[in-house]
């Protein structure tokens, strides 16, 4: 869990140092000056960390811990068969999340590429798509689309 939680911090600082678009010199900027476009929110961080954890499920076939990251409106959309076959994974596999944007008020979309070994032929298979997740009330965050 530990490693779990120092690789989604890595992925926020290294979010945070791609996303600053000033030169260093622009980090001297006096107190008064707009907020930077860089700065990471709690809720940003939040959310995220919400998608790696679903993710994490995803990777290591724990359907028990991915569903109760569902929103209940993500819980209804995906059928019971259809969520079997999502967190089946007997072969090795990995993922990607790319730097989110907000959708709306408590509401992040972040990209996502699944990487799943082909055991046929030793290739990996990349799935592009997007995760969506949601502000579910007090510090609860929930995935309402799956990728």
């Amino acid at each position: 869990r530990s490693r779990a939680l120092a690789g989604v911090l890595l992925i926020v600082f290294a979010g945070f140092l791609f996303n600053v678009s000033k030169p260093i010199s622009g980090w001297a900027a006096s107190p008064s000056a707009p907020a930077r476009e860089g700065v990471l929110s709690v809720d940003y961080a939040s959310a995220l960390l919400a998608a790696d954890h679903f993710l994490q499920a995803w990777q290591s076939g724990d359907k028990e811990n991915g569903m109760a990251l569902l929103s209940s409106r993500a819980k209804k959309s995906a059928s019971a068969e259809e969520m079997e076959r999502f967190f089946s994974n007997s072969a090795p596999s990995a993922y990607e999340i790319g730097r989110g944007k907000l959708v709306n008020h408590g509401r992040y979309e972040f990209p996502v590429v699944l990487v799943s070994s082909v055991p046929k032929n030793n290739h990996s298979r990349r799935r592009f798509s997007t995760i969506i997740v949601l502000h579910s009330g007090g510090n609860d965050w929930a995935v309402d689309k799956l990728p």
